[in-house]
């Protein structure tokens, strides 16, 4: 008994922590399979030994909790989750559970879409809010962000009194593999499937970064409803689509449970081809009043069941390994595969994401090995089923394919990258951030006119930005003689900015904007910097043992001291201009909170660093003060728990009068 006691405690606390995974930090561990594998077998233990179930187990709650970056909205209908089923018999169990309670149901059946579950709200048709689900009963409010959903309506057909209904915010396939795409070139850690994107993106305090990611959603559900009357699901959907909601796309009216299964295995066999993700089919009782007959456990109305569809697997053979050089310089392996059909296409490569991982499954070329669709979508190595012969360890490449450069990888990061600025496989997104407002600020050097460039062979280093020539953009389409003098004016007045631009712009790793301006203030110039060894950098107030040797690193290779060369003939600045007052903050440190009034951060961060001062995004024991604007937050809040000393505007103008 004891075993057993120990092994339901281990489940409840295993299954917490991917709850916290998968709710709240939108990075699952593990897929929704093997997820509701622990949880049926704790369900299971519960009613075998009820003696050992506690009344906080995560059988009786949903995942969630409402995030206090959000404001906390109490739904008035609790959002629930549903019950999950892995077989016919399930199903069948399900069945037999809602005739026994005297109900003989018609079923209506549809998919199950994997996206964030959330509550819209309507007064006299006009859209007033939008929150998450959270843990059922709280969730967070989100109206913002869901403003910028496409497929939401702001403004319904009807002007209904008051209407909420619910819905499951989703990422279609083809926006998810394209930023994570974008997220792999850019060496950032891409999301595990369009459910984790859907919702990483919902849960942004910038709406401009949801709107950009390009969501849509499926309304499947009526929570309230004023000034109409409504039966049966079948009708409430039909209804909304009135409205002008987009609802599930298809469901079904089944009138047995037979019906029903060949349903779900119609939905499975389809699931492959849909431009959306799913993880399962839904059957639900269409009778309202049947379902009021029927009503809810704790946690799942008794009404309906997901049937939830195992990740199909299938053998196969890495032929290859290839390796890409992203915009970041990131070394990404993709493996190469004897074509197979899986889930509904036919797969021939995957990406093998880094040394760490192909080293942890000892992936090698020529073995067999296990492939499967993550979330049914981006394809992945489960594990190798056997070596091929003679198959040797495989070892990512010490010199860049694309320049010939050596690779390095820092330390504590799984990604091997090349550092060389004049890399062709990075030249793009080199130009991009070079031009950018906070770097080098070339106003008109966007991104598309940056493509043109660059296809066109007037672009191949950044130093070729102040070689344009007049008739060579002239000629090319939308552009003419004065987008052209705009350009080369841009160009030619960005030469006059400060060194610390300049370096924030060549895009060495670790150094954004503050450590360029503490290297330029320290310095002085791009020759006194290029020369200084690691511990010379390291001194510097605010810099780390990571960031000193990728300066040290970056300025080692010749292809850097060759591009600093070009600048200087070119006419760039390459000394700080900047000039320091007095030196009245040395050794202090400020945290900026709050809407300032009175100036921008930028412009108080200069002068906080224009006395010998310097400014950080956290606050520590180390903080000398917090300068606290209107609605200041978690910051203001840790400043007096750690007791550091917190001033107005006004206080900050009076230190620096």
């Amino acid at each position: 008994m004891e075993q057993i006691e120990a092994r339901m405690k281990q489940l409840r606390e295993t299954i917490e922590y991917h709850n916290k995974r998968y709710y709240e930090n939108d990075a699952p561990e593990i897929e929704d399979f093997e997820y509701d594998r622990l949880l049926h077998e704790l369900i299971a233990l519960e009613e075998q030994y009820p003696v050992f179930a506690t009344p906080d187990s995560p059988t009786k709650h949903v995942g969630g909790k409402a995030d206090a970056q959000f404001t906390p909205v109490e739904h008035t209908v609790v959002m629930e989750s549903l019950q999950d089923g892995f077989s016919e018999e399930d199903i069948r169990a399900f069945d037999k559970r809602v005739r026994d309670a005297d109900v003989k149901p018609v079923y209506i059946v549809e998919p199950k879409i994997d996206g964030l579950s959330v509550s819209l709200e309507y007064e006299n048709g006009v859209f007033v809010r939008g929150s998450t689900r959270g843990d059922g009963r709280v969730g967070e409010d989100i109206t913002a962000n869901l403003k910028t959903v496409r497929t939401i309506p702001m403004r319904i057909s009807v002007p209904l009194p008051y209407l909420e209904v619910r819905g499951e915010v989703y990422m279609s396939k083809e926006v998810f593999l394209a930023l994570t795409a974008k997220q792999e070139n850019e060496g950032e850690k891409p999301f595990k499937n369009p459910r984790n994107a859907a919702a990483g993106s919902l849960r942004q305090k910038d709406s401009r970064i949801t709107r950009e990611r390009k969501l849509d959603i499926f309304v499947f559900n009526v929570q309230q409803i004023r000034g109409e009357t409504l039966g049966s699901h079948k009708q409430s959907l039909d209804y909304l689509k009135k409205l002008g909601f987009t609802t599930v796309p298809f469901y079904t009216p089944c009138d047995s449970i037979d019906a029903a299964l060949q349903e779900i295995d119609r939905i499975g066999q389809q699931r492959g081809q849909l431009p959306f993700d799913i993880d399962g089919a839904v059957i639900k009782v269409d009778d309202f009043a049947q379902r009021d007959v029927l009503g809810s456990t704790s946690k799942f109305p008794k009404w309906a069941i997901a049937y939830k569809y195992p990740p199909e697997e299938k053998e196969t053979t890495l032929l290859d390994i290839e390796i890409n050089v992203g915009r970041t310089g990131v070394l990404t392996p993709t493996g190469v595969f004897e074509p197979t059909l899986l889930a509904g296409s036919t797969v021939g490569r995957a990406t093998l994401h880094n040394q760490d991982f192909i080293t942890e499954k000892d992936i090698r070329i020529g073995d067999t090995v296990i492939i499967r669709k993550a979330g049914d979508i981006i394809p992945e190595v489960v594990s190798v089923v056997r070596h091929g012969e003679n198959a040797a360890p495989y070892e990512m490449p010490k010199f860049c394919p694309s320049c010939g450069e050596p690779v390095v990888r820092e330390e504590d990061e799984a990604a091997i990258r090349c550092v060389n600025p004049d890399c062709p496989s990075q030249l793009l997104r080199t130009l991009i951030h070079f031009c950018s407002r906070d770097a080098m600020d070339i106003e008109g050097m966007g991104e598309a006119v940056l493509e043109t460039f660059v296809a066109k062979g007037l672009v191949h280093t950044a130093d070729d930005l102040f070689h344009l020539r007049k008739e060579d953009i002239a000629a090319i389409d939308r552009m003419g003689d004065k987008s052209a003098d705009n350009l080369l004016a841009a160009a030619e007045k960005s030469k006059q900015n400060d060194l610390s631009r300049l370096l924030f712009a060549l895009g060495i790793r670790h150094i954004g904007q503050k450590a360029g301006a503490l290297l330029a203030g320290h310095f002085g110039t791009i020759d006194a910097i290029m020369d200084a060894t690691e511990e010379e950098i390291f001194s510097i107030d605010g810099f780390g043992a990571i960031m000193a040797k990728s300066v040290v690193d970056f300025f080692a290779l010749p292809a850097s001291r060759e591009l600093i060369e070009r600048f200087r003939e070119s006419g760039v600045n390459l000394q700080s201009t900047v000039e320091k007052i007095d030196n009245r903050f040395e050794g202090e440190t400020f945290v900026l909170t709050g809407a300032l009034s009175k100036f921008t951060r930028k412009e108080a961060s200069d002068l906080i660093e224009a006395r010998g001062g310097k400014t950080a995004s956290s606050v520590s024991k180390k903080t000398s003060f917090v300068l606290a604007g209107e609605d200041a937050g978690s910051k203001l809040q840790k400043a007096n728990e750690l007791g550091v000393r917190v001033i107005s505007e006004d206080e900050f103008l009076s230190m620096i009068e």
